[in-house]
């Protein structure tokens, strides 16, 4: 079992900053694959930035030049920063992992924009 716990979620103004942080533990075989999505109010989770198994990132087309994905030097933790927010990136945020063939997901952080 891997355990992922979110922190850094709030709520900011237009064109601010939030770092999202998520550490995993427990039983971990593997966190190669490792990223974040969004679900907003009535609408599907989707992926925001996420680490493949090949050591790339991925990230969504809204968030490209905005938001950036890294991880601690301990590997068991990615960090999302996120810049220049907007009213769409208001949203429930969550961690996710893949670790030892099974997907792992967190509680799960909410991101608020708003003036």
């Amino acid at each position: 079992q891997v355990r992922l716990v979110e922190s850094g979620g709030g709520l900011v103004q237009p064109g601010g900053s939030l770092r999202l942080s998520c550490a995993a533990s427990g039983t971990i075989f593997s966190l190669n694959v490792m990223g974040w999505y969004r679900q907003a109010p009535g609408k599907e989770r989707e992926l925001v930035a996420g680490f493949s198994g090949g050591g790339t990132t991925n990230y969504a087309d809204s968030v490209k030049s905005r938001f950036t994905i890294s991880r601690g030097n301990a590997k068991n933790t990615v960090y999302l920063q996120m810049n220049s927010l907007e009213f769409e990136d208001t949203a429930v945020y969550y961690c996710n992992a893949l670790s030892g063939g099974v997907n792992y997901w967190g509680k799960g952080t909410l991101v608020t924009v708003s003036s």
